[in-house]
């Protein structure tokens, strides 16, 4: 390390860094810096200034290192001397010594931050607890009409989780609603929450879903990809079960009974087990978006109608019919039974 170059007059002992501009990938940084450790530069810089008897002037500070200087002045690595216009390197034992009995104090003043603040907030809590809600029909049940009125009691459930989300997502995502998703099983994933899903290949066709996945994947999300029909489900912690009540998904039934649960979680575990896995630290292939026209393809050529493509792909009629009509362009074929025949390679199977 040099300290050859002529600092500016204007630098004088004892300015101190902002530490400003910290973001969550580099929190572990800022918070290392905060409690007395200094960053590579810094450190290098420190011990350059030991190798040349543990002062440096001023005037001798390069300008790529003013920085550097600055942190370990803030650490109390180094002492400024106005009077010799100068940096003095100062002993990390009584620096050691002084952080550590800050940071015990300031982690004694959380915890007791942490204990007081259910008490500090239990008027909202029981406030949030008296909110009306639907009433419960017989059968442990609760139907809540509107997809609005759902999403908010989805969020209220996904907010209240304290151990498992489990869902089933049979057809494609809008882009709207992932960015919701996103959100809030990020915020559940951070609690410490599990989350399981399983989506059919068709859900995973979108940019978007693709996002969604590998962001929460990353997080520790687990998914895999059963390419059967499923219905759409989601159950949290075990005690409601959330399913569809109406063939256009603008009624849902919220279920208490704990026979019922049961039996949901029974027949989730069972489509869990016979999905294929996709591992916690990689999303979906990429590859997933371009399958959708070839699985239409496939059951087509099985002898199935557009409309039972379209149920057991969990896909619109008219989405079924674009890639229909895709692949007839592809193979020349003018019928849907020409269609299905020129995809089986032109053969009688009968």
């Amino acid at each position: 390390m040099t300290f050859g170059a002529t600092a500016d007059p204007k630098d004088t002992p004892g300015d101190t860094p902002d530490d400003e501009g910290a973001t969550d990938d580099e929190g572990a940084t800022g918070a290392a810096a905060a409690a007395g450790e200094p960053d590579e530069t810094a450190r290098g810089l420190y011990l350059a200034i030991l190798a040349d008897g543990g002062r440096i002037r001023v005037a001798d500070v390069p300008e790529a290192d003013r920085e550097a200087v600055r942190r370990l002045v803030s650490i109390g690595l180094l002492m400024p001397n106005p009077m010799d216009a100068c940096y003095t390197a100062v002993s990390p034992r009584s620096v050691s010594d002084r952080l550590g009995a800050e940071l015990r104090s300031e982690a004694t003043r959380l915890l007791v931050r942490a204990e007081n603040l259910p008490g500090a907030l239990d008027a909202l809590t029981r406030a949030y607890d008296a909110m009306p809600r639907p009433p419960e029909r017989s059968g442990g049940a609760v139907y809540i009409e509107g997809h609005i009125h759902i999403r908010h009691r989805i969020s209220q459930l996904v907010s209240d989780c304290r151990t498992e989300v489990l869902t089933a997502q049979p057809g494609p995502r809008p882009a709207d609603a992932l960015k919701i998703a996103i959100q809030q099983d990020v915020q559940l994933l951070r609690r410490g929450c599990s989350l399981r899903t399983i989506y059919q290949p068709v859900a995973m066709s979108e940019p978007p879903a693709l996002a969604y996945a590998e962001e929460v994947t990353r997080r520790g999300s687990l998914i895999r990809i059963l390419d059967e029909p499923i219905q759409r489900l989601m159950i949290f912690d075990r005690s409601v079960a959330v399913i569809s009540a109406s063939d256009d998904h603008s009624t849902a039934a919220f279920i208490t009974d704990p026979a019922g649960i049961a039996f949901i979680v029974n027949a989730f575990e069972r489509d869990w087990c016979r999905a294929d896995a996709i591992g916690s630290s990689t999303a979906p292939s990429r590859g997933a978006a371009n399958g959708a026209p070839e699985r239409v393809g496939r059951l087509l050529a099985r002898g199935l109608t557009q409309r039972a493509v379209a149920t057991r792909l969990g896909l619109s009629e008219r989405t079924v019919a674009a890639h229909i009509s895709r692949l007839r362009d592809r193979y020349g074929a003018q019928t849907l039974f020409q269609l299905g025949w020129l995809m089986r390679g032109g053969r009688d199977d009968g």
